[in-house]
């Protein structure tokens, strides 16, 4: 449920804000209704199921970490006059006071339809769209608040997300059959992104924690270096929008291969022709090949 609204605490003057506000409308100049993206995976099943009829934002720029998001007074007051804020709470702490202090009446909040799996460490793994189907009940929830929001356009909506969520069910059928016969199950990463994806029988082994800006240990560096050894594993994954360095180094102390896992928490500019669906099976050849599936 959506908590109540209370006044924003930014560091403008009432005057001002009210101003802002009223300078956007919560439907475009063509009277479309308007949703506001938190990052890239919401922002493209949103578009998946508006379709023509409604326009929609993606509050993180392209290239852009989504953890350090912080939105411009603008951009609030984009949040606070749209027709659905679609985010996901404790991802990103910025959009979580935007919406929580001035958001719209319609929210779709991704871990109230599904739940984050536990890490080693202490929090929740939140990269739960790197699971298809877990990202096909969120776009069902979302499918089914724009449908009240523009019950004029419900039956496409319906018949978009349909279309979705068929693509996410070959998807995740096409990791099942991808990933069921590989000869090496550890995966070495570069952060703890990947978990979702232990579902297929892999088993994925982190160079840093949650956040791609962890310092790992050289106990840990240690530990890493005897777990590939071990394994006979044949590569280190670095990703998109953080350093490779780490990975880079390892591999390069034990001789072995690097390659690129797509967290596809954001487009950059290597892959702004990209989309969900393409990253994610690029995810699944690298994996393939350096797994020996």
């Amino acid at each position: 449920m959506k908590p109540p609204r209370a006044f924003a605490t930014v560091a403008i003057t009432a005057p001002l804000l009210t101003g802002l506000l009223s300078g956007c409308s919560a439907s475009t100049d063509s009277g479309k209704p308007t949703v506001v993206a938190s990052f890239y995976p919401l922002q493209y099943v949103a578009e998946r199921v508006v379709g023509a009829h409604a326009e929609v934002k993606n509050l993180t720029s392209p290239g852009m970490e989504p953890h350090d998001l912080e939105l411009t007074v603008m951009e609030t007051a984009e949040v606070a006059d749209a027709d659905i804020a679609f985010y996901q709470k404790g991802f990103q702490p910025a959009i979580d006071k935007a919406v929580a202090q001035n958001g719209p009446e319609h929210v779709v909040e991704s871990t109230e339809v599904v739940a984050l799996e536990r890490t080693d460490e202490t929090g929740r793994d939140p990269h739960v769209w790197l699971d298809p189907i877990r990202l096909s009940d969120i776009a069902a929830a979302f499918a089914d608040e724009m449908s009240d929001v523009d019950p004029a356009h419900a039956a496409d909506y319906e018949a978009n997300l349909d279309a979705l969520q068929t693509e996410l069910s070959q998807l995740d059928e096409d990791f099942t059959a991808g990933l069921a016969q590989c000869q090496i199950d550890t995966v070495v990463v570069s952060h703890d992104a990947f978990g979702y994806l232990g579902k297929y029988g892999l088993r994925f082994e982190a160079i840093a924690g949650l956040s791609p800006d962890a310092e790992p240990s050289p106990s840990h560096i240690a530990e890493l270096h005897d777990l590939i050894e071990s394994d006979a594993i044949t590569t280190v994954f670095s990703e998109t929008l953080a350093s490779p360095e780490m990975s880079k180094t390892i591999a390069n102390d034990l001789g072995i291969n690097t390659a690129v896992l797509d967290p596809i928490e954001g487009l950059s500019d290597a892959t702004e022709d990209e989309d969900y669906f393409s990253l994610m099976r690029r995810n699944l050849a690298a994996l393939q090949e350096a797994n020996q599936c």
